[in-house]
């Protein structure tokens, strides 16, 4: 799998509402660490009435044919384009192979539901091997939208955690009818595509739903020390006239950027991930920003008609919790 794919967006993650629904064996650790936001981690002495302790799913061995398996709602449906099978921590006890099947169904489609035959799954991972400590990564090259996963193991054994990239793909039909819309929403298929520096705090988190818990939960860049400014450009969902835009530095107090200013632009088709290029225009002039403080920017907004893309500049460096673009949907031509 390419590095890039790991900068989109993690549809299982339990943060974006991901759930392990069902798995045939959790012997000794649950189906639900799987799924979880943090790394994995190994405590030397800790163990339960089951036997060693670890931070993962880890089924019994196995005595009689077959193989264990897990099934998975992802939180955000979407196009898959690769996935990363981490077996951290897990060297005598990892499983030496793996699939992946996919399905499109709706979002209360429960277990029993998925395990009848009524249920088309397709292979998009075919029996791959697996090393133990490690995090595998896979290509999926299946270009249709999914909202669950069935995740084989061969024969048993341990996976501390699987993430799975891709694009969101939201229902638009429903959406269309919001007064408001929150275009640069991580839910709604937004997506952080580039940015100059995420050294404390990934640039995806820029868009992640909800308030952010701390400062590591925001995008943070270095300490600049010299000319310049950092940014983030953001690819909205869909095209969008903004109407009203919130920029969020909660939790930054004495590492909040001085002021900010937003960019906009509209790009038909893939563009490239930085847009240097692209035909930026004002949409919020530098203005001044606070500590720790939510501050929303409506009147200040140009109006400049349908966008695609928007470019947070802050100055000279810092951090910002979340970014809210919202605004209404263009209309399809």
């Amino acid at each position: 799998m390419s590095e890039d794919s790991t900068q989109l967006v993690d549809l299982a993650s339990e943060r974006l509402g991901g759930e392990v629904l069902a798995a045939n064996d959790e012997f000794f650790a649950p189906k639900e660490n799987l799924l979880k936001v943090g790394k994995a981690v190994f405590i030397e002495d800790k163990f339960t009435d089951r036997g060693k302790w670890m931070d993962g799913w880890e089924t019994r061995r196995r005595r009689t044919p077959g193989h264990d398996w897990c099934l998975i709602r992802l939180g955000l449906p979407g196009i898959l384009r690769g996935i990363v099978v981490d077996t951290s921590f897990f060297r005598g006890n990892y499983p030496p192979h793996c699939s992946l099947e996919a399905c499109a169904a709706a979002e209360d489609t429960d277990a029993e539901s998925l395990l009848s035959s009524e249920t088309q799954w397709v292979e998009v991972l075919p029996t791959s091997d697996l090393q133990g400590d490690t995090e595998n990564r896979f290509r999926i090259d299946y270009p249709q939208r999914v909202s669950h996963l069935r995740f084989n193991i061969y024969p048993d054994g341990g996976v501390a955690r699987l993430r799975v990239f891709g694009e969101v793909v939201p229902d638009w039909q429903r959406l269309a009818a919001a007064k408001e819309l929150d275009l640069a929403a991580i839910e709604h298929g937004g997506l952080v595509v580039a940015a100059s520096d995420m050294f404390f705090g990934s640039r995806q988190n820029l868009i992640l739903p909800g308030r952010a818990r701390n400062m590591g939960d925001g995008w943070e860049t270095k300490r600049r020390r010299g000319p310049g400014h950092d940014w983030a450009v953001v690819k909205l969902g869909t095209a969008g006239t903004v109407q009203r835009v919130e920029v969020d530095t909660s939790h930054f107090k004495g590492n909040y950027p001085e002021s900010c200013s937003l960019d906009a632009c509209r790009v038909e088709g893939d563009a490239p991930a930085g847009l240097s290029a692209a035909p930026w225009q004002e949409l919020l002039p530098r203005t001044k920003l606070e500590a720790d403080t939510r501050l929303n920017f409506e009147e200040e907004l140009k109006p400049l008609g349908p966008v695609t893309h928007v470019r947070l500049n802050i100055f000279p460096d810092g951090g910002v919790a979340r970014l809210r673009v919202f605004g209404k949907l263009a209309e399809k031509k």
